[in-house]
């Protein structure tokens, strides 16, 4: 390739990016972006470790107190397709404006809340401020980074970003518990939400999609009510409900019959929420696939190894979170690194070699006991935190730039439902293997009475609690069958992850062999199409605006007009 070209390609990148963060610094916005995914990442687990104030203060029911724990990432997942959408059509910057106002009021009604009911509702109202915020960040990422390669940097900081909140929730949870009462844990949101306001009005620039024809409420009503119906029902199943109820099998099979109508009505109109043909795309279809089955894997096996340091181990919560911070930390190293991986691997390599690195992480686990070896789960951790963020970043970039900047705004709601749902499966999924694997174990202990036996079967806490109640040699025995039987079924669930996580290694084999460069001159005029003004207003927000409602007929280039621009780019290969 002549000097020329190559001057030319950087030139026009150069553009690229100008156009698309017109009136702020792109990585000045990206900051934005993560200090609000990491406020939404937090506070979906900073209130387990609040769960026992809040149920000494107001007195909840076992149903209320699911729902104030559950409501919240029921709710979110069950919207973001609908404001992803919504997103794409009135201004991606508008939503997640109104999703920082929504979750501080909400965070400021939840800490003075002096009912279950009140805390509920509130939790209710964050999920919507969440599911404002979270396809948002993804899909105003997607528009200010028109360039690939600084754009797998950027979602490598925020997939980042998203694994430290998830940690520091419950030690975030833990340190104000310890000083101030349950409702500081909300308390933290509203500063920061008063600050991201202004500010994101002031940098993060105004981006729309898709404009023909009328916003599908139907439909987006149709996709909400189906997700919501449908997790909840793995909710259920991840809980230890039986699957033969018909409160779990009802709203499973009222979700997917919803879900089904909302994909035959998308494909009948001129101009649906969301493009089905996105599906047929192998890139597209296999990264969501990949993200559900990396998910199921990481929350079913920090859940069974948050279980077995506390009641197997003994640890305390503070040490138990303290023993899976190397985990965190791991995937905060691959978040970062994952540009230079995409780059140097390509997406295929990539995210099979993050399956299979996960899969060895989890047979190193296999010796684990009933006795502590600290060295053992260190370098288990921090395999699985390399294995499964290394997937997730080659998947989420992959799916991320195969859809058009048009549609970003959907494909980002997609993608994150991929997410809650694969979490979900996960309990649900590796719970009933555990569940499974564990009930035979405690069935028929000697020396133990066949209805206390029949009590340990349900979980090894309940167990515990049966075998204090027997006292002596009996709660002894009882006390060792189920430490024993616990860690067998740890062993059996770590076997079945292993398959699972080589199944989507294979899976991953049907991604691109090479991380392909976008035409500049399509991110270009994509860009100024979404936001860029004139260079006199660049840093107005009425200048984005007007750069936003601007038609979308020049950000397409004719047949010719593409077989030229991709004869003269560069591919960045493996």
């Amino acid at each position: 390739m002549s000097g020329t070209t190559v001057s030319g390609a950087k030139a026009t990148r150069h553009r690229a990016r100008r156009a698309a963060g017109a009136g702020a610094n792109r990585w000045i916005v990206l900051v934005v972006l993560c200090v609000s995914l990491l406020l939404v990442a937090v506070d979906a687990t900073v209130l387990h470790v609040a769960v026992p104030a809040v149920t000494e203060d107001l007195r909840p029911s076992a149903t209320q107190l699911l729902w104030t724990v559950d409501v919240y990432p029921l709710v979110c997942a069950s919207l973001l397709i609908l404001f992803g959408t919504l997103g794409d059509r009135v201004g991606r910057r508008r939503v997640l404006l109104l999703g920082y106002a929504l979750f501080g009021v909400a965070s400021g009604v939840a800490a003075c809340a002096d009912s279950a009911q009140v805390l509920i509702a509130a939790r209710a109202l964050l999920g919507v401020g969440g599911a404002m915020i979270m396809p948002a960040t993804l899909s105003v990422l997607r528009q200010v980074f028109p360039d690939r390669r600084e754009r797998a940097l950027a979602i490598g900081i925020w997939s980042a970003v998203a694994a430290v909140g998830a940690a520091v929730g419950p030690l975030l949870g833990g340190f104000l518990l310890e000083r101030f009462w349950w409702g500081s844990v909300f308390l933290i949101n509203i500063p920061l939400m008063l600050v991201a306001l202004p500010v994101g009005r002031m940098l993060l620039p105004e981006s729309r999609g898709r404009r023909e024809g009328s916003w599908d409420v139907t439909g987006a009503l149709t996709a909400a009510l189906g997700l919501f119906a449908a997790v909840y029902g793995v909710k259920r199943l991840g809980g230890g409900i039986a699957p033969q109820s018909p409160l779990t099998w009802g709203p499973l099979v009222a979700g997917v019959l919803l879900l089904v109508l909302f994909v035959r009505r998308q494909r009948r109109r001129e101009h649906p929420l969301i493009d089905m043909r996105l599906f047929a795309r192998p890139a597209f279809g296999t990264s969501l696939g990949c993200i559900v089955l990396a998910m199921l894997a990481l929350v079913g096996l920090e859940l069974i190894a948050a279980q077995y340091l506390q009641l197997v181990l003994g640890l305390s919560p503070l040490q138990t979170g303290l023993r899976m911070l190397p985990l965190t930390l791991a995937a905060m190293a691959a978040g970062l690194a994952g540009a230079r991986l995409l780059r140097t691997l390509g997406p295929r390599v990539m995210v099979a070699a993050g399956f299979v690195l996960t899969a060895a992480a989890v047979l190193t686990l296999l010796p684990m006991g009933t006795r502590d070896n600290p060295a053992l789960l260190l370098c288990g951790f921090v395999l699985l935190g390399l294995g499964l963020e290394t997937t997730l970043f080659g998947a989420y970039e992959s799916m991320l730039s195969e859809a058009p900047e048009r549609e970003a705004g959907g494909a980002a709601a997609i993608g994150e439902t991929s997410y809650q749902l694969g979490a979900g499966l996960g309990i649900a999924l590796l719970g009933s293997v555990m569940n499974a694997s564990y009930g035979p174990g405690v069935s028929s202990v000697p020396g133990v009475p066949g209805q206390a036996s029949a009590a340990a079967g349900h979980s090894i806490g309940e167990a515990y609690q049966v075998a204090g109640g027997l006292g002596g040699v009996a709660g002894q025995t009882l006390w060792t069958a189920a430490r024993e039987a616990f860690v067998h079924g740890m062993h059996v669930t770590l076997l079945v992850s292993a398959g699972l996580l080589l199944m989507g290694a294979l899976a991953a084999l049907r991604l691109p062999r090479e991380m392909r460069e976008e035409l500049p001159a399509d991110g270009v005029r994509a860009a100024e199409n979404a936001d860029a003004p004139a260079a006199g207003d660049a840093g107005t927000a009425d200048g984005a605006r007007k750069g936003g409602q601007q038609s979308e007929a020049a950000a397409v280039p004719g047949p010719r007009e593409q077989k030229k621009a991709s004869s003269r780019l560069p591919r960045v290969s493996a």
